[in-house]
């Protein structure tokens, strides 16, 4: 019976870490990063986009920073630019889009969807292109090739808070 007691709990436990009710919100069009528990503001960051910030990632190279609902899918605390949260871009709806524009074949559209679904790392080796993180190197002006990056103070605060799961939904 406590076996199954502490199975119970380790499982309430674990799950309850992805549904703690946080998430971000991107503006990308003010550079700002939100971190919102309800309908609370618990953290607010200065963000740099990619070098062509305006408009959704469309394909690898297009310096854009995508737009639409994510999750956060991997964290990285050894990152090259300090540490990083990876995002589930591209996700299913970036998948269909690829289909329809012949950028992306049946198979990589498949596992695409599959991942989305598991709010996984996606096929990040496609023509939509893909790595894109949240990571540190600073927020003074757009830089990156479609991540978001936030100063390294700012970083470490976002690093701390986040599970892999938590919802991000980014703005134009």
């Amino acid at each position: 019976m406590n076996y199954f007691f502490s199975l119970f709990v380790l499982i309430f436990t674990a799950s309850s870490c992805v549904t703690n009710d946080i998430r971000i919100v991107v503006d990308k069009s003010n550079r700002e990063m939100k971190v919102m528990q309800r309908y609370q503001t618990l953290h607010k960051f200065r963000i740099a986009l990619g070098k062509s910030p305006i408009g959704d990632k469309e394909r690898k190279g297009d310096g854009k920073t995508p737009e639409g609902n994510f999750s956060i899918c991997v964290k990285n605390a050894h990152s090259q630019f300090y540490r990083s949260l990876g995002i589930n871009y591209p996700n299913a709806e970036d998948a269909d889009r690829g289909l329809r524009q012949g950028l992306i074949s049946q198979v990589e559209h498949r596992r695409i969807v599959a991942a989305s679904k598991r709010n996984a790392i996606p096929p990040w080796k496609t023509k939509l292109g893909g790595e894109i993180y949240i990571h540190a190197g600073g927020c003074s002006a757009d830089w990156t090739r479609g991540c978001m990056a936030l100063n390294q103070a700012d970083m470490k605060v976002l690093f701390d808070l986040i599970p892999v799961g938590t919802q991000i939904e980014i703005r134009p």
